[in-house]
């Protein structure tokens, strides 16, 4: 019974944050303030566009090739929301103190600073 009590609980709690976090990402506010942010994204991504071709192509490749060990060199920093990876190298935003660069699923370059969630 208890066990049961705390699914209930639980299953509870986290629809009721659902639902909050869903009405604050509605809020008109939170909505501009996204597509600043992925305007941000999108520019630096294009002007970063010639230097990341070729990151971009390594990643391709080892995807292609199944090279896992080319792969695990590759950083981690993710970007769920526009479904891009980081193809540069791992560490390099605290080696060199640079954005987190990729290609979103559309292909279009973008980058962004710090880590990112994976599922905005």
């Amino acid at each position: 019974m208890r066990g049961a009590i705390r699914r209930h609980v639980r299953t509870s709690a986290f629809a009721e944050a659902k639902k909050a976090i869903s009405l604050l990402l509605s809020d008109p506010g939170v909505q501009k303030a996204r597509a600043l942010v992925e305007a941000a994204e999108t520019q630096l991504g294009m002007e970063l566009r010639a230097r990341l071709q070729p990151f971009q192509d390594r990643y391709d490749q080892a995807v292609r090739d199944g090279n896992a060990a080319r792969l695990t060199g590759v950083c981690p920093g993710k970007h769920g929301r526009w479904g891009g990876i980081c193809v540069l190298n791992d560490g390099h935003e605290t080696s060199m103190d640079e954005p987190h660069c990729g290609y979103n699923s559309e292909g279009q370059p973008i980058a962004w600073v710090g880590s990112a969630p994976d599922d905005w």
